[in-house]
Protein backbone atom coordinates (compact mmCIF):
# COMPACT_ATOMS: atom_id res chain seq x y z
CA UNK A 1 0.00 0.00 0.00
CA UNK A 2 1.07 3.09 -0.83
CA UNK A 3 1.53 6.01 1.88
CA UNK A 4 -0.67 8.87 0.64
CA UNK A 5 0.94 12.25 0.92
CA UNK A 6 4.42 12.02 -0.38
CA UNK A 7 4.73 15.57 -2.18
CA UNK A 8 4.69 17.24 1.02
CA UNK A 9 6.55 14.67 3.19
CA UNK A 10 9.74 15.92 5.30
CA UNK A 11 10.74 11.94 4.84
CA UNK A 12 9.65 9.73 2.39
CA UNK A 13 10.64 6.45 1.27
CA UNK A 14 9.39 5.71 -2.23
CA UNK A 15 9.04 1.88 -3.40
CA UNK A 16 12.50 1.03 -1.31
CA UNK A 17 13.69 -2.63 -1.30
CA UNK A 18 17.12 -3.67 -0.08
CA UNK A 19 18.54 -7.22 -0.60
CA UNK A 20 22.08 -8.21 1.26
CA UNK A 21 22.79 -11.03 -1.41
CA UNK A 22 20.69 -10.11 -4.65
CA UNK A 23 17.74 -12.82 -3.78
CA UNK A 24 16.22 -12.24 -0.20
CA UNK A 25 14.95 -9.25 0.38
CA UNK A 26 14.79 -7.84 3.72
CA UNK A 27 12.88 -4.66 2.62
CA UNK A 28 10.00 -5.47 0.36
CA UNK A 29 8.66 -2.00 -1.83
CA UNK A 30 8.50 0.14 1.10
CA UNK A 31 5.94 2.99 0.84
CA UNK A 32 6.19 5.63 3.42
CA UNK A 33 6.13 9.44 4.55
CA UNK A 34 6.31 11.49 7.60
CA UNK A 35 5.60 15.29 7.86
CA UNK A 36 7.66 17.67 9.44
CA UNK A 37 7.94 17.24 13.66
CA UNK A 38 6.27 13.58 13.65
CA UNK A 39 8.11 10.86 16.19
CA UNK A 40 7.56 8.11 14.26
CA UNK A 41 8.59 4.61 15.72
CA UNK A 42 9.64 1.85 13.43
CA UNK A 43 8.72 -1.78 15.49
CA UNK A 44 9.30 -5.10 14.85
CA UNK A 45 10.86 -8.48 15.99
CA UNK A 46 14.26 -9.28 15.36
CA UNK A 47 14.65 -9.40 11.14
CA UNK A 48 11.56 -7.21 10.27
CA UNK A 49 13.29 -5.19 8.78
CA UNK A 50 13.01 -2.25 10.56
CA UNK A 51 16.68 -1.21 11.37
CA UNK A 52 17.82 -1.46 7.74
CA UNK A 53 15.14 0.87 7.07
CA UNK A 54 17.06 3.46 9.74
CA UNK A 55 20.23 2.31 8.08
CA UNK A 56 19.33 3.21 4.93
CA UNK A 57 17.80 6.58 6.15
CA UNK A 58 21.10 7.43 7.51
CA UNK A 59 22.92 6.44 4.56
CA UNK A 60 24.90 3.73 6.35
CA UNK A 61 23.27 1.50 3.88
CA UNK A 62 22.24 1.61 0.40
CA UNK A 63 18.88 0.77 -0.93
CA UNK A 64 19.26 -1.60 -3.32
CA UNK A 65 15.54 -0.14 -5.34
CA UNK A 66 13.90 2.47 -5.09
CA UNK A 67 14.50 6.37 -3.59
CA UNK A 68 14.79 7.87 -0.33
CA UNK A 69 13.88 11.58 0.37
CA UNK A 70 14.85 14.15 2.78
CA UNK A 71 12.64 17.25 2.25
CA UNK A 72 11.90 16.80 -1.14
CA UNK A 73 15.34 16.17 -2.25
CA UNK A 74 16.40 12.59 -3.33
CA UNK A 75 19.38 11.28 -0.48
CA UNK A 76 20.38 7.94 -1.94
CA UNK A 77 23.90 9.24 -3.10
CA UNK A 78 24.57 11.68 -0.51
CA UNK A 79 27.04 9.97 1.92
CA UNK A 80 25.87 10.19 6.28
CA UNK A 81 27.90 13.12 7.24
CA UNK A 82 26.45 15.45 4.53
CA UNK A 83 22.39 14.00 5.08
CA UNK A 84 22.66 16.47 8.93
CA UNK A 85 20.74 13.92 10.67
CA UNK A 86 21.56 13.09 14.55
CA UNK A 87 22.13 9.44 15.81
CA UNK A 88 21.42 7.68 18.47
CA UNK A 89 22.65 4.06 18.98
CA UNK A 90 21.91 1.62 22.08
CA UNK A 91 25.97 1.32 22.71
CA UNK A 92 26.19 5.46 23.31
CA UNK A 93 29.23 5.35 20.63
CA UNK A 94 30.94 8.23 23.04
CA UNK A 95 34.44 8.60 22.09
CA UNK A 96 36.15 7.58 25.24
CA UNK A 97 39.45 9.56 25.15
CA UNK A 98 37.17 13.00 24.84
CA UNK A 99 35.46 15.11 27.72
CA UNK A 100 31.49 15.10 27.49
CA UNK A 101 32.44 18.32 26.07
CA UNK A 102 34.41 17.62 23.61
CA UNK A 103 32.42 14.70 22.63
CA UNK A 104 29.72 17.55 21.83
CA UNK A 105 31.83 19.74 20.06
CA UNK A 106 33.22 17.04 17.62
CA UNK A 107 30.37 17.46 15.08
CA UNK A 108 30.19 20.92 15.29
CA UNK A 109 33.96 21.11 14.55
CA UNK A 110 33.15 18.38 11.37
CA UNK A 111 30.55 21.34 10.42
CA UNK A 112 33.71 23.82 10.31
CA UNK A 113 31.26 25.87 12.99
CA UNK A 114 33.43 28.85 15.12
CA UNK A 115 34.92 28.23 18.59
CA UNK A 116 32.71 30.40 20.64
CA UNK A 117 29.33 28.95 18.68
CA UNK A 118 30.62 25.45 19.34
CA UNK A 119 30.89 26.64 23.68
CA UNK A 120 27.62 27.88 22.90
CA UNK A 121 26.35 25.37 21.42
CA UNK A 122 27.42 22.86 23.54
CA UNK A 123 26.22 24.40 26.47
CA UNK A 124 22.63 24.76 25.25
CA UNK A 125 22.56 20.90 24.41
CA UNK A 126 24.05 19.90 27.89
CA UNK A 127 21.45 22.11 29.87
CA UNK A 128 18.84 20.67 27.45
CA UNK A 129 19.77 17.27 28.79
CA UNK A 130 20.17 18.49 32.05
CA UNK A 131 23.57 17.45 32.30
CA UNK A 132 25.52 21.21 32.48
CA UNK A 133 27.25 20.12 35.39
CA UNK A 134 29.11 17.28 33.28
CA UNK A 135 30.80 18.72 30.71
CA UNK A 136 34.38 18.25 31.90
CA UNK A 137 34.06 14.39 32.60
CA UNK A 138 35.24 11.36 30.22
CA UNK A 139 32.45 8.74 28.94
CA UNK A 140 33.75 6.33 31.83
CA UNK A 141 33.31 8.20 34.63
CA UNK A 142 29.33 8.35 33.83
CA UNK A 143 26.87 5.95 34.81
CA UNK A 144 24.70 4.72 31.88
CA UNK A 145 21.73 6.78 32.19
CA UNK A 146 24.07 9.80 32.10
CA UNK A 147 25.72 8.34 28.90
CA UNK A 148 22.63 8.17 27.29
CA UNK A 149 22.14 11.41 27.67
CA UNK A 150 25.38 12.83 26.25
CA UNK A 151 25.02 10.52 23.42
CA UNK A 152 21.18 12.14 23.03
CA UNK A 153 22.88 15.92 23.59
CA UNK A 154 25.77 15.19 20.61
CA UNK A 155 22.86 14.03 18.32
CA UNK A 156 21.02 17.42 19.37
CA UNK A 157 24.35 19.48 19.26
CA UNK A 158 24.45 21.18 15.86
CA UNK A 159 20.38 21.26 15.61
CA UNK A 160 19.10 18.91 12.99
CA UNK A 161 15.83 18.69 11.49
CA UNK A 162 15.94 14.57 11.71
CA UNK A 163 16.82 12.45 14.35
CA UNK A 164 17.20 8.92 14.40
CA UNK A 165 17.33 6.46 17.32
CA UNK A 166 18.26 3.16 17.31
CA UNK A 167 17.23 1.13 20.23
CA UNK A 168 18.58 3.56 21.92
CA UNK A 169 16.95 3.12 26.10
CA UNK A 170 17.53 -1.29 25.90
CA UNK A 171 20.66 -1.21 28.36
CA UNK A 172 18.81 0.71 30.58
CA UNK A 173 16.92 -0.33 34.11
CA UNK A 174 12.86 -0.29 33.68
CA UNK A 175 12.73 2.73 35.65
CA UNK A 176 15.27 4.91 34.16
CA UNK A 177 14.18 3.76 30.49
CA UNK A 178 10.45 4.88 31.31
CA UNK A 179 11.90 8.01 32.75
CA UNK A 180 14.08 8.76 29.70
CA UNK A 181 10.89 7.87 26.98
CA UNK A 182 8.84 10.58 28.53
CA UNK A 183 12.10 12.99 28.28
CA UNK A 184 13.28 12.21 24.78
CA UNK A 185 9.34 12.81 23.57
CA UNK A 186 9.22 15.96 25.36
CA UNK A 187 12.45 17.11 23.88
CA UNK A 188 11.70 16.25 20.51
CA UNK A 189 7.87 17.81 20.64
CA UNK A 190 9.55 21.10 22.45
CA UNK A 191 12.42 21.26 19.61
CA UNK A 192 9.93 20.41 16.94
CA UNK A 193 12.95 17.76 15.76
CA UNK A 194 11.31 14.99 13.18
CA UNK A 195 12.18 11.91 14.75
CA UNK A 196 12.09 8.13 14.02
CA UNK A 197 12.58 6.01 16.19
CA UNK A 198 13.64 2.01 15.81
CA UNK A 199 12.29 -0.74 19.44
CA UNK A 200 11.37 -4.15 19.57
CA UNK A 201 9.65 -2.64 22.80
CA UNK A 202 6.10 -2.22 22.54
CA UNK A 203 5.30 0.22 25.99
CA UNK A 204 7.83 2.16 24.30
CA UNK A 205 6.30 2.81 21.06
CA UNK A 206 2.66 2.87 22.53
CA UNK A 207 3.81 5.55 24.71
CA UNK A 208 6.09 7.37 22.80
CA UNK A 209 4.98 7.70 19.29
CA UNK A 210 2.40 9.46 17.00
CA UNK A 211 2.36 6.95 14.91
CA UNK A 212 4.01 3.79 14.95
CA UNK A 213 5.11 1.53 11.73
CA UNK A 214 4.65 -2.29 12.54
CA UNK A 215 7.22 -4.02 10.53
CA UNK A 216 7.33 -7.75 9.90
CA UNK A 217 8.96 -9.53 7.06
CA UNK A 218 10.35 -6.67 5.74
CA UNK A 219 6.81 -4.81 4.98
CA UNK A 220 5.19 -2.57 7.15
CA UNK A 221 1.54 -4.18 8.48
CA UNK A 222 -0.07 -1.25 9.53
CA UNK A 223 0.92 2.04 10.30
CA UNK A 224 -1.33 3.78 12.42
CA UNK A 225 -1.27 5.99 15.57
CA UNK A 226 -0.59 4.25 19.40
CA UNK A 227 -4.25 3.66 19.75
CA UNK A 228 -5.83 2.52 16.54
CA UNK A 229 -2.81 -0.03 16.65
CA UNK A 230 -4.31 -1.41 19.53
CA UNK A 231 -7.73 -0.96 19.29
CA UNK A 232 -8.21 -1.91 15.57
CA UNK A 233 -5.46 -3.95 14.62
CA UNK A 234 -5.85 -4.59 10.35
CA UNK A 235 -4.21 -8.10 10.75
CA UNK A 236 -3.82 -11.45 13.15
CA UNK A 237 0.07 -10.07 13.54
CA UNK A 238 -0.57 -6.98 14.65
CA UNK A 239 -3.09 -7.99 17.18
CA UNK A 240 -0.68 -10.23 18.55
CA UNK A 241 2.42 -8.23 18.33
CA UNK A 242 0.92 -5.06 20.15
CA UNK A 243 0.35 -5.73 24.01
CA UNK A 244 -1.64 -9.02 24.81
CA UNK A 245 -4.49 -10.31 23.03
CA UNK A 246 -7.02 -13.42 23.01
CA UNK A 247 -7.45 -15.43 20.13
CA UNK A 248 -10.35 -17.90 19.22
CA UNK A 249 -10.46 -19.98 16.00
CA UNK A 250 -13.00 -20.66 13.48
CA UNK A 251 -14.54 -19.93 10.30
CA UNK A 252 -17.44 -17.34 9.28
CA UNK A 253 -20.48 -19.03 8.66
CA UNK A 254 -22.37 -15.82 7.44
CA UNK A 255 -21.99 -11.59 6.72
CA UNK A 256 -24.67 -10.06 8.35
CA UNK A 257 -23.47 -6.79 7.14
CA UNK A 258 -20.78 -4.23 6.23
CA UNK A 259 -19.83 -4.65 10.31
CA UNK A 260 -20.73 -8.18 11.38
CA UNK A 261 -20.17 -11.63 10.84
CA UNK A 262 -21.67 -14.65 12.44
CA UNK A 263 -17.98 -17.05 13.18
CA UNK A 264 -18.89 -20.34 14.13
CA UNK A 265 -15.77 -21.52 16.44
CA UNK A 266 -14.02 -24.69 15.91
CA UNK A 267 -15.76 -26.29 18.84
CA UNK A 268 -19.03 -25.94 17.45
CA UNK A 269 -20.38 -22.40 18.96
CA UNK A 270 -21.54 -19.34 17.70
CA UNK A 271 -20.14 -15.91 18.06
CA UNK A 272 -20.71 -12.60 16.33
CA UNK A 273 -17.68 -10.46 15.57
CA UNK A 274 -16.95 -7.31 13.27
CA UNK A 275 -14.95 -8.86 9.96
CA UNK A 276 -11.88 -6.70 9.26
CA UNK A 277 -10.09 -9.30 6.78
CA UNK A 278 -12.30 -11.87 5.91
CA UNK A 279 -14.43 -11.22 3.02
CA UNK A 280 -16.95 -14.45 2.75
CA UNK A 281 -18.62 -17.57 4.39
CA UNK A 282 -16.77 -20.21 4.44
CA UNK A 283 -13.36 -18.11 5.55
CA UNK A 284 -10.74 -19.38 7.74
CA UNK A 285 -10.22 -16.65 10.85
CA UNK A 286 -9.02 -15.77 14.18
CA UNK A 287 -11.17 -14.04 15.98
CA UNK A 288 -9.37 -11.35 18.57
CA UNK A 289 -10.85 -10.40 21.89
CA UNK A 290 -7.95 -7.84 24.45
CA UNK A 291 -8.21 -8.96 28.02
CA UNK A 292 -10.05 -5.96 29.37
CA UNK A 293 -12.97 -6.09 26.68
CA UNK A 294 -14.05 -9.48 28.65
CA UNK A 295 -16.32 -9.27 31.52
CA UNK A 296 -17.28 -12.10 33.88
CA UNK A 297 -19.47 -9.49 36.35
CA UNK A 298 -22.62 -9.61 35.40
CA UNK A 299 -23.87 -6.17 36.98
CA UNK A 300 -20.92 -5.05 34.98
CA UNK A 301 -22.20 -7.05 31.80
CA UNK A 302 -23.54 -4.67 28.79
CA UNK A 303 -26.97 -5.18 26.99
CA UNK A 304 -26.20 -7.00 23.98
CA UNK A 305 -23.08 -8.43 25.51
CA UNK A 306 -21.81 -11.96 23.99
CA UNK A 307 -21.64 -14.81 26.60
CA UNK A 308 -19.63 -18.17 26.70
CA UNK A 309 -18.93 -20.38 29.29
CA UNK A 310 -15.47 -20.89 30.93
CA UNK A 311 -13.38 -22.60 33.35
CA UNK A 312 -10.60 -21.05 35.68
CA UNK A 313 -7.50 -22.18 35.45
CA UNK A 314 -5.54 -19.49 37.27
CA UNK A 315 -5.50 -17.00 39.06
CA UNK A 316 -2.27 -14.22 39.15
CA UNK A 317 -2.29 -11.33 41.90
CA UNK A 318 0.38 -8.32 39.74
CA UNK A 319 -0.85 -5.36 42.22
CA UNK A 320 -2.63 -2.72 40.12
CA UNK A 321 -4.66 -5.71 38.56
CA UNK A 322 -6.13 -9.29 38.33
CA UNK A 323 -5.16 -11.13 35.54
CA UNK A 324 -6.68 -14.63 35.35
CA UNK A 325 -5.96 -17.46 33.10
CA UNK A 326 -9.18 -19.48 31.51
CA UNK A 327 -10.36 -22.24 29.15
CA UNK A 328 -12.85 -20.81 26.76
CA UNK A 329 -14.19 -22.58 23.46
CA UNK A 330 -10.89 -24.99 23.83
CA UNK A 331 -8.14 -22.40 24.30
CA UNK A 332 -6.75 -22.74 27.43
CA UNK A 333 -4.99 -19.53 26.79
CA UNK A 334 -7.78 -17.31 26.96
CA UNK A 335 -7.04 -14.33 29.60
CA UNK A 336 -9.12 -11.71 31.44
CA UNK A 337 -7.57 -8.62 33.42
CA UNK A 338 -9.77 -7.00 35.87
CA UNK A 339 -8.47 -3.69 38.17
CA UNK A 340 -7.78 -4.43 41.57
CA UNK A 341 -10.86 -2.45 43.17
CA UNK A 342 -12.06 -2.86 46.93
CA UNK A 343 -14.83 -4.92 44.91
CA UNK A 344 -13.01 -6.70 42.76
CA UNK A 345 -13.94 -10.71 43.20
CA UNK A 346 -10.63 -12.87 43.04
CA UNK A 347 -11.95 -16.12 40.65
CA UNK A 348 -10.96 -19.84 42.03
CA UNK A 349 -9.24 -22.05 39.95
CA UNK A 350 -12.04 -25.12 38.74
CA UNK A 351 -14.59 -22.88 39.14
CA UNK A 352 -17.03 -22.59 36.22
CA UNK A 353 -18.18 -19.20 35.41
CA UNK A 354 -19.69 -17.04 32.25
CA UNK A 355 -17.82 -14.44 30.16
CA UNK A 356 -18.86 -11.64 28.04
CA UNK A 357 -18.33 -9.49 26.02
CA UNK A 358 -19.43 -6.52 22.87
CA UNK A 359 -19.50 -7.84 19.87
CA UNK A 360 -17.56 -4.66 18.15
CA UNK A 361 -14.77 -5.49 20.73
CA UNK A 362 -14.27 -9.18 18.70
CA UNK A 363 -12.36 -9.15 15.52
CA UNK A 364 -12.76 -11.46 13.11
CA UNK A 365 -8.86 -11.60 11.89
CA UNK A 366 -6.72 -13.68 9.29
CA UNK A 367 -6.18 -17.16 10.28
CA UNK A 368 -2.28 -16.95 9.04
Amino acid sequence: MLDQGTDDAFVAFERVQKSYDGETLVVKDLNLSMPKGEFLTMLGPSGSGKTTCLMMLAGFETATHGEIKLDGQPINNISPHKRGIGMVFQNYALFPHMTVAENLSFPLEVRKIGKSDREQKVKRALDMVQMGAFGGRRPAQLSGGQQQRIALARALVFEPELVLMDEPLGALDKQLREHMQFEITNLAHQLGITTVYVTHDQTEALTMSDRVAVFDDGRIQQLDAPDRLYEEPQNSFVAQFIGENNTLEGKVLEMTGSDRCVVQLDDGQKIEAKPVNVEKAGDRTRVSIRPERVEFNKDRMQEGALTLKAEVLEFIYMGDIFRTRLRVAGNDDFVIKTRNAPDQVRLTPGSQIEIGWMPEDCRALDAS
